[in-house]
């Protein structure tokens, strides 16, 4: 890594709830509520039913696998995910939501044995099991030194950004969730109410309101990410509304990189004006694993981001996608014919946006062209 550039490496949800949290060394109580399935060791068993047996209870890192050494050995700067599950011992789950993510907080440790430097929060399940577990979402990663944006206990705090400061500089995370990706109305942060951090719309005025919202945080040298959870669960194609905020978000705001997520596949990249548009990253780690349908997807393969930005100008430098496959809620590296699988989807995708996917030669990353940028 040069020292003219910062690197990131990025993740897009990861839920480390329900399933999940029971494999870990202190799972919450089992009971859910939701319509087909009454206890969380039920997404265990069908995972197992898919895959064979997961070790209970597993080590803090086991979620993890080939990650793990894959981020070490990229030595980034600072390592950014979305946590899509409240951390609480709260019993308080939000009625008539369907499907409630909670992990326990003496799992923290899955977090830090990853190394996250922060989380985006605005998303549609971290107020799952109330406020009362927000606020300890926020006390156990704020105690484990994992910086959060995106929710709050009022407006000005969910509105601040991640402050990440290294060597020369800082890396701002603000974080903002969009109705179309299910953030419940009534979760919105108030002035004297917590919440999230929700857009109201995907304008080109609501995108230049946000550059003194920005402004006010932003020092000189100070690089901006722009997490945003948006959009619905399956397909590859990007609203265009979603492609006008994002390239506003980079002409009006000064944002360095736009983080979208939401999607449970990777969906394509763009670049515009130098900066990077990661539309949806899709779900790193979940419990999914054993669920049938939309098959077409290959929802089991996941992505690392590893992003590089010019220290001084926020332009991007270099992007590679590091594939990885759940199995036995555990990341592993993928085969050959799902590698491939991967480039020739995302290549797809990503001319579609200007942009172009290359095979890495002595890796088994995928790497961002940016030859054909408009």
């Amino acid at each position: 890594m040069s020292e003219e550039t910062v690197r990131l490496i990025l993740a897009g949800d990861v839920m480390t709830g329900r399933g999940v949290d029971q494999i870990l060394p202190h799972p919450s109580p089992a009971q859910i509520y939701e319509p087909y399935m009454r206890s969380a060791q039920g997404y265990v068993a069908l995972a197992e039913q898919h895959s064979g047996p997961i070790p209970q209870p597993a080590e803090p890192a086991y979620l993890w696998g080939d990650a793990l050494a894959a981020m070490d050995a990229r030595t980034p700067d600072f390592r950014i995910i979305n946590l899509e599950t409240a951390v609480t011992r709260s019993e308080d789950y939000w009625p008539g939501k369907g499907i409630n993510y909670r992990m326990h907080p003496d799992n923290i440790s899955c977090l830090e044995a990853a190394r996250i430097d922060a989380c985006s929060l605005a998303n549609n399940h971290v107020l799952d099991w109330g406020y009362e577990g927000l606020a300890e979402t926020l006390a156990t990663l704020r105690n484990a030194d994992i910086e959060t944006a995106g929710a709050g206990e009022n407006s000005i705090a969910a509105g601040a950004p991640a402050v990440l400061a290294h060597n020369s500089g800082r890396v701002l995370l603000f974080a903002f969730g969009h109705p179309s990706s299910g953030v419940p109305e009534e979760w919105r942060v108030r002035a004297d109410k917590p919440g999230v951090n929700v857009l109201e719309n995907l304008s080109e005025k609501s995108a230049q309101q946000l550059a003194d919202k920005v402004d006010s945080y932003r020092r000189p040298g100070d690089l901006t990410v722009m997490s945003i959870h948006w959009g619905g669960n399956w397909g590859y194609r990007i609203a265009q509304a979603q492609r006008d905020f994002a390239h506003a978000l980079i002409d009006h705001t000064g944002v360095d990189l736009v983080f979208g997520h939401s999607s449970h596949h990777p969906q394509g990249i763009e670049i515009h004006r130098e900066r990077a548009v990661l539309y949806g990253c899709g779900d790193l780690i979940n419990d999914y694993e054993g669920i049938g349908g939309h098959e077409e997807y290959r929802p089991q393969l996941r992505l690392l981001y590893c992003v590089d930005l010019d220290r001084d100008s926020g332009a991007l430098r270099r992007l590679e996608l590091i594939p990885f496959e759940m199995y036995r809620f555990r990341l592993r590296r993928v085969s050959a014919e799902q590698r491939e699988w991967l480039h020739r989807t995302l290549k797809r995708e990503c001319h579609r946006l200007g942009s172009d996917l290359v095979q890495a030669k002595k890796s088994y990353s995928l790497l961002l062209d940016r030859s054909e940028e408009k």
